[in-house]
């Protein structure tokens, strides 16, 4: 599986290509998806910074913090997970993709969340869940449905794990419903799945996008090959330490495993060779935000383990960190490969990705340095993910750029 969402699949067929039904923004579900990911992601944190500063309120029935991570998590999150997924499914499967009315369903699903959970004290618990709870239930649906009816069993681990993220979001509703007290371990489950799902989709693309850059440019020594014996062991790590974390948080045994997969995927990292694709920027952010994985599991085991840091800067590590750069770097990479643009960072798309690391260096670095941190790496965050949503807008809105036609040679001329 060596460009995920880039290459399509065998059996599709021009004419099928043809067939996504409706506008450009529905044919494909990057395109609403990443767009509204991009959008989210610059107007969630503000929101967020104007709460703590007590300058806005949010819902009642869920405190600032918990909207904080809930909207970072299925609204950020989500939607670019439904954007990523949903593109590459008909590449496993040859099936049709998503799109038109059951794209734009689904879109509605996802904005109909985003509302209730701003207007909880409005309408309600039981409400704000009806409204959110639809968008991952029917995204779980509908990938389950294309992946069985493609006969696809070798993905269905991302179906479990996406799967696993909405249950998180359940138990944090469960709660807010009164049934049980659960919301932290659906934070805590969401949180740490995703990064599970962080290394599943990373360790196919990274490595391969990256051989394949290098043999286009003449490398000699390549990367390892994606998903070896090596990525298997550190995956199953990486799986008992998310088991570990979510059942037994503040345990030692989850703080030694932290450190351990940590290193592992350190060792994974470096097989890929990141540092001979530095001149381009769309490859090394993707090695970037899988350093920002391996950072954070060192350091998350380091909090269960000392007093050297925050558990906040741990987690932001992993949050900011690794999720908000592998997403933006995912993002860019697939929205202009699949419409037909060069594989290749502008300046302004450049600036994004410094912008979202000096977010994540500075709200990792927020508990040492103080709130004006904080303030800054928001104000960095939203100006890069506001960038993105400027820039990528006509990528989104407009139809698929057409590969130049070759000039006709002087034999084809007198045909």
């Amino acid at each position: 599986m060596s460009d995920e969402t880039e290459k399509p699949h065998e059996r599709i067929t021009e004419i099928k290509r043809r067939a996504a039904q409706g506008p450009t923004i529905l044919q494909h579900s990057f395109r609403p998806f990443f767009m509204a990911a991009g959008i989210w992601a610059m107007l969630a944190v503000p929101f967020w910074l104007l709460s703590y500063a007590g300058i806005l309120v949010l819902p009642d029935e869920f405190d600032a913090p918990l909207w904080h991570q809930h909207e970072m998590l299925y609204g950020f999150a989500g939607a670019s997970i439904a954007g990523f997924v949903l593109t590459a499914v008909p590449n496993w499967t040859g099936r049709l993709p998503v799109s038109g009315g059951r794209l734009a369903v689904l879109v509605a699903f996802w904005l109909a969340g985003r509302v209730g959970f701003l207007s909880a004290a409005w309408i309600g618990p039981l409400a704000t869940a009806v409204l959110d709870l639809a968008f991952l239930t029917t995204l779980v649906a509908m990938i389950g449905r294309e992946l069985v009816a493609g006969k696809n069993w070798s993905n269905l681990p991302v179906l479990a794990i996406i799967s696993f993220i909405t249950l998180g979001n359940w138990l944090v509703h469960a709660e807010a419903n009164g049934i049980a007290d659960t919301a932290e371990i659906g934070i805590r489950l969401s949180t740490f799945v995703l990064a599970l799902l962080v290394a599943l989709i990373g360790g196919r693309i990274v490595p391969s996008f990256t051989r394949n850059w290098m043999v286009r440019n003449g490398a000699a020594a390549l990367p390892a090959p994606p998903m070896g014996r090596f990525d298997t062991i550190a995956l199953v790590a990486l799986v008992i330490f998310v088991i570990a974390k979510v059942i037994q948080p503040d345990h030692l045994v989850a703080a030694y495993l932290a450190v351990l997969t940590g290193i592992l995927h350190g060792i994974r990292l470096l097989r890929w060779k990141g540092w001979a694709v530095v001149s381009e920027p769309l490859m090394w952010v993707l090695h970037l935000g899988y350093a920002w994985l391996v950072v954070a599991l060192i350091l998350i085991g380091l909090t269960g383990l000392t007093d050297f840091l925050s558990p906040t800067s741990a987690i932001h590590a992993l949050t900011a960190g690794a999720f908000g750069t592998m997403i933006l770097a995912m993002m860019t990479r697939a929205s202009l490969g699949h419409t037909g643009r060069e594989l290749t960072a502008s300046p302004g798309v450049t600036t994004i990705f410094v912008l979202i690391t000096i977010a994540a260096v500075l709200r990792v670095a927020a508990p040492e340095l103080g709130d004006w941190a904080i303030w800054l790496a928001g104000g960095a965050w939203t100006l890069g993910y506001g960038l993105f949503s400027v820039l990528f807008f006509p990528v989104f809105t407009q139809p698929r750029v057409q590969a130049p036609q070759p000039s006709p040679t002087p034999s084809q001329q007198n045909d």
